[in-house]
């Protein structure tokens, strides 16, 4: 199936803290959205990062008339970080600070065209394996006896996990691009379609002409004599 649709729920207070078109997102690693980006709007997004940590975020316009929009990421202070004029897709990674990183889609340069978009956050160092840790370390005890200790076991579980998400990543930007590529077939076959129709009504016609022309060339236009 392909990504999970973004729904956006009105918070009574946290819509009187942020502008209008804009919602944030509860803190996750690794999070994917697809919406409908309507033409001539723009779509602004909040994401909450700590200091130290890392944000990654890829997008792409899976349907829409030249699949292209305008991507903005900017800063907690306002500063531009980010910015793709007219793209299909993208992938930028920060390292962030204390704050609210705001990232916006812009269509407001098509007048007729909506855009579906898909994009993924990922984020790194946001101090809950950390917390995993120290929960481990209470019950280092007593681990002399072990062949193995509480820490082996907790650095190789710690990289199976980060293998499963990598492979999930991997899948979710397989979908993506099967969905774009799936629309943009589709598209061309109606295209194909349509000028299939064309040519064969205008063969219709022209043999109609060629036969109406032919037998007026047979045609005795001579009057006969009373």
């Amino acid at each position: 199936m392909g990504p999970r649709p973004l729904l956006l729920v009105p918070l009574g207070c946290l819509a009187l803290l942020l502008p209008p078109g804009a919602a944030e997102f509860s803190p996750s690693l690794d999070s994917d959205f697809t919406f409908t980006l309507p033409a001539g709007r723009k779509e602004c997004f909040y994401q909450p990062m700590r200091k130290e940590a890392s944000l990654e975020l890829e997008y792409q316009v899976l349907d829409g008339a030249g699949l292209d929009v305008d991507f903005h990421l900017l800063s907690p202070k306002g500063e531009t970080l980010v910015f793709d004029e007219r793209k299909s897709d993208g992938v930028h990674t920060v390292e962030t600070e204390d704050g609210d990183y705001m990232f916006c889609f812009d269509n407001t340069f098509s007048t007729i065209s909506e855009k579906v978009i898909f994009f993924e956050l990922i984020l790194d160092n946001m101090g809950e394996d950390g917390q995993d840790e120290e929960d481990w370390k209470k019950y280092v005890t007593g681990t002399d006896l072990l062949d193995m200790k509480l820490e082996d076991i907790l650095e190789s579980i710690n990289s199976v996990k980060a293998r499963l998400s990598k492979s999930v990543q991997i899948q979710t930007l397989l979908r993506a691009f099967e969905a774009r590529d799936r629309n943009i077939q589709e598209s061309n076959f109606d295209r194909v379609n349509f000028w299939s129709m064309v040519n064969l009504g205008v063969m219709v016609v022209v043999s109609a002409v060629q036969v109406y022309m032919l037998k007026s060339l047979f045609e005795d236009k001579r009057k006969s004599r009373t």
